[in-house]
């Protein structure tokens, strides 16, 4: 778990240098090309280093090791910090809208002051870098099982679509099309507002003890199933603490078993499914006489 959450920390510190790094880029783009949409994007980008110390905090929480008060460990602070994230995200995403749909219903649409060419290079550049982003972290929060992360990556999406709004918006008061900024405005808030509402469904989910995927649970059955000694999985649930999976497991053992040689067998089936699924973070096993 300790290694785990060591390399969702290392995916969450590239993740604030690039915001860093574009977001002094895109305010440099922003002032020389005379651009207000290129420097509200860069503020946009930076704001997004406050979004990733939310994850930070929330995986170092995650990582304390169980306590008196916290017998069963704090996993569930990461899921604490997706919900957080996931509210940021879902203001982020209204607020875009908000703007846009104010200036479509006041109809005051009025050409911008003429950006730059580089504004337009600005933006097409973070666009790339934060869909890049996006993929890089999804990537990570799904090989990691970690929903802090996932809402960072999502996050860095919600940026490239604020960066798209910004291209369009640039391209529309280049060509005197000034329309076209409210407009993608809105649609980029239905993107974001989805994407807040799926994190936060599931990290809600993970906090209310969910059961776990089907596939995984199929898969934990196969493994115990195959321990030449147990001759039938009598019964088996799991579920979600946080990024973690608990798992109850009653297991039929041949009657004529002593004491010492069940328990044995109830020990090695526990480690086996231990180190087969690292996302298990305790089975609880009961043992019933075939």
């Amino acid at each position: 778990m300790e290694n785990t959450s060591k390399q969702a920390l290392r995916v969450s510190v590239v993740s604030i240098v690039v915001n860093l790094l574009l977001s002094a880029g895109k305010l440099l783009a922003g002032l020389i090309a005379h651009s207000g949409a290129m420097v509200s994007d860069a503020v946009h980008s930076a704001s997004d280093v406050f979004s990733t110390f939310i994850v930070i905090i929330g995986l170092r929480l995650s990582m304390k090791e169980p306590d008196r008060e916290h017998p069963y460990g704090h996993e569930r602070m990461e899921c604490v910090a997706a919900i957080v994230l996931a509210v940021v995200l879902l203001i982020t995403g209204l607020l875009i809208g908000y703007a846009g749909g104010k200036q479509l219903i006041s109809g005051r649409t009025e050409a911008l002051p003429v950006p730059g060419a580089l504004a337009l290079v600005a933006a097409a550049v973070s666009i790339a870098v934060k869909e890049g982003m996006f993929w890089y972290t999804r990537h990570h929060a799904r090989q990691l099982g970690s929903p802090a992360l996932m809402a960072d990556a999502w996050h860095h999406r919600s940026d490239a679509l604020s960066s798209i709004g910004a291209l369009v918006g640039i391209a529309g008061a280049r060509m005197g099309v000034a329309l076209l900024d409210p407009l993608a405005s809105v649609v980029i808030c239905a993107f974001i507002v989805k994407a807040a509402f799926d994190i936060f469904r599931e990290a809600v989910d993970k906090m209310v003890d969910h059961s776990g995927d089907p596939a995984t649970e199929a898969a934990i059955r196969a493994c115990v199933e195959g321990h030449g000694a147990v001759r039938r999985v009598d019964l088996l649930r799991s579920r979600e603490f946080g990024s973690r999976l608990y798992i109850e497991l009653e297991i039929a053992l041949d009657g004529d078993m002593t004491l010492e040689q069940a328990h044995a067998v109830a020990e090695q089936v526990h480690d086996d499914v231990e180190a087969a699924f690292p996302s298990v973070k305790h089975i609880m096993i009961h043992v019933n006489p075939y």
